[in-house]
C-alpha cells in the first residue's frame, strides 16, 4: 500500500481520475462526484444505437439474485494525480481474486481529507471502526493499536493464512494475545547511500553509530557540507534501530515490553542514546536542522540526494523501486540497516487489514480475508510491488540496492517502529519527540516527554 510522508497510508492527496471499479466505490470525499457520474449514466438515452425499433435496455440493471457484499473501507492511496498506483492494482488483483473464487462483491469505502481542515483518515478510520460501520479496514498501525485496545477488532488468528505469518508480522499486530491486523507487505526503513561517493571517499558502509560518525566526519572534510538528508517525519528510524536492537534480537522481548507496558521500565532509558546520536549530528552539523524540521520526506532532502550532494538519506524499501522517489538515481546505490550496537539495523513497519468485532458480514469478511491473505495472493501482491510480503512461504527478487536489507530480514534481524503490543503507540510519538529536537529542545526535555507520555499510556 502507498504510505505517506509519515510512514502511514496516504491520506493527503485527492485524485479525480482514480475509480477503479465505480459499480462499488463509496467515496466519502466525492459524494458529488459520484451523484454527477451516475446522473451522466441517467442521461444516456436509452434506445439501442442501430435505431429506435430495438427494445429498451435499462443501462442501469438491478441484480435479482442474492450477492454476498463485503464493505471494506481504506484510503485513496493516491499519492501523483494521473499516475499509475501499482499498489492499488495489486490489491484489486487480489480482491478480484476473493470476488471470483466466493461469490462476494467487494466494495470500497475511500476517504481523502482534502486540507489539514478536515478530519485525518485516522480519525475517520476510529469513527467508522468504533460504531461498527464497515466490514473490514485498512488501518495504520496506531489505530489497530486503539481499536485492539477497545476491543473493536476480531482476532484473525483463527485463519489458515495466520499459520504462514513472518514472525515480525505476528509481533507488531499480536495485542493479549489476539491476531488483530494482517499487512500484505511488510515495510521496511533502511539508509540509502550513495556507493559512489564512499567509494571516492574511502568509506566503508557504516555498522555501527561510532561507524557512521566517522563515515559523517569523513564526507564532511571531503566538501559534503550536509552529509545527510532528513526530514521531519523519519528521525526516529536512527531512536529505533539503537533503542531496540537487543530487545528484538537478543533479549525476552515479551518480558521486557510487559516491563515497559507496567512501567517497571522506562522508554527513555532504551532511547536516550539514539537521542544523544541525533543530537550529536545535529551540533556537528551533519544534518540540517532547520531544513529538516520543517522539510516533508523526498520531496525535502531528495533533489540533493538525486543531485549527488547528499550521500546518505533514509526511506522506505518502495521508494527503491518508485520512479518518482528513488528508482532511477544516476549513480550506484545501495540501502542498509540503521546503525546499532548490533550492526546493521531495518526498522520495520507495517499497517494491516482487520475486521470488525461486529461487523455485519463477518464471515464474509474473514473469508475473503482468507482469500486476499493467502501466499497465492500474496504471491501476486509480491511480485507486482516488489515488496516483502507478510508470509514466509512468499518470495521475490529484489533490485540488487536493497539486497543488504533484505539479507537482515532474510536472517530474522530487525527492530519494529511499531508494536500493537506495547501501550505507548511507537512511530508517531517518537517521531514528534524527535521533532521537538530539531526544533532546538534538549535530550533531557524529550526523555522527560517521553516519560509523560508512558505515565499516561499506562494509566489507560
Amino acid at each position: 500500500m502507498k504510505w505517506n510522508c509519515n510512514g502511514y497510508l496516504d491520506h493527503k492527496f485527492v485524485s479525480r481520475d482514480f475509480l477503479p471499479r465505480t459499480r462499488r466505490l463509496k467515496s466519502i470525499v466525492f459524494p458529488r462526484l459520484l451523484s454527477v457520474f451516475l446522473a451522466g449514466l441517467m442521461a444516456l438515452p436509452l434506445t439501442a444505437c442501430g435505431g429506435g425499433n430495438e427494445p429498451v435496455k435499462n443501462l442501469l440493471t438491478t441484480e435479482t439474485e442474492e450477492v454476498k457484499v463485503v464493505n471494506l473501507f481504506g484510503p485513496m492511496e493516491k499519492t501523483r494525480p494521473g499516475g499509475e498506483n501499482a499498489a492499488r492494482n495489486a490489491f484489486d488483483k487480489t480482491v478480484f481474486m476473493a470476488e471470483e473464487r466466493l461469490g462476494v462483491r467487494v466494495d470500497y469505502i475511500t476517504y481523502t481529507a482534502e486540507d489539514y481542515k478536515d478530519k485525518t483518515f485516522d480519525d475517520v478510520s476510529l469513527d467508522r471502526a468504533r460504531n461498527d460501520m464497515d466490514d473490514i479496514y485498512l488501518l495504520n498501525p496506531d489505530v489497530i493499536q486503539k481499536l485492539a485496545a477497545e476491543g473493536k477488532l476480531e482476532d484473525l488468528s483463527g485463519l489458515e493464512c495466520a499459520k504462514n505469518l513472518r514472525e515480525v508480522v505476528r509481533t507488531a499486530n499480536v495485542v493479549d494475545g489476539r491476531l488483530v491486523g494482517i499487512p500484505q507487505e511488510v515495510v521496511v526503513y533502511g539508509l540509502f547511500i550513495n556507493e559512489d561517493i564512499f567509494r571516492e571517499c574511502g568509506l566503508k558502509m557504516p555498522n555501527t553509530p561510532e561507524e557512521f560518525l566517522e563515515c559523517c566526519r569523513v564526507l564532511k572534510e571531503n566538501g559534503y557540507e550536509t552529509p545527510v538528508g532528513a526530514n521531519r517525519w523519519w528521525l526516529e528510524t536512527f531512536v529505533f534501530a539503537q533503542a531496540y536492537a537487543d530487545l528484538y534480537n537478543g533479549g525476552d522481548t515479551e518480558a521486557e515490553v510487559a516491563a515497559l507496558n507496567s512501567g517497571e521500565k522506562k522508554y527513555s532509558d532504551y532511547m536516550r542514546p539514539g537521542f544523544e546520536f541525533l543530537q550529536e549530528l545535529i551540533d556537528k552539523e551533519y544534518i540540517d536542522a532547520e531544513k529538516a524540521y520543517r522539510s516533508e520526506a523526498i520531496d525535502g532532502e531528495g533533489p540533493d540526494f538525486l543531485a549527488q550532494k547528499t550521500p546518505i538519506v533514509m526511506a522506505y524499501w518502495g521508494a527503491a523501486n518508485a520512479d518518482t522517489a528513488y528508482g532511477k538515481p544516476d549513480f550506484n546505490m545501495t540501502v542498509i540497516g540503521f546503525p546499532s550496537s548490533r550492526g546493521q539495523m531495518p526498522v520495520v513497519s507495517m499497517t494491516g487489514l482487520c475486521v470488525g468485532i461486529n461487523a455485519e458480514h463477518k464471515e464474509d469478511a474473514l473469508e475473503t480475508l482468507e482469500m486476499v491473505l493467502s501466499d497465492e495472493a500474496l504471491q501476486v501482491y509480491a511480485e507486482v510491488n516488489k515488496v516483502i510480503s507478510p508470509s514466509k512461504n512468499v518470495e521475490t527478487d529484489c533490485i540488487p540496492a536493497l539486497k543488504p536489507l533484505n539479507d537482515r530480514i532474510e536472517e530474522g534481524v530487525y527492530v519494529l517502529g511499531t508494536n500493537a503490543g506495547m501501550k505507548l503507540e511507537q512511530w508517531g510519538n517518537v517521531c514528534l519527540v524527535a521533532r521537538n529536537l530539531l526544533g532546538g529542545a534538549t535530550v533531557d526535555e524529550c526523555m522527560a516527554k517521553l516519560d509523560r507520555l508512558q505515565e499516561e499510556s499506562a494509566g489507560k
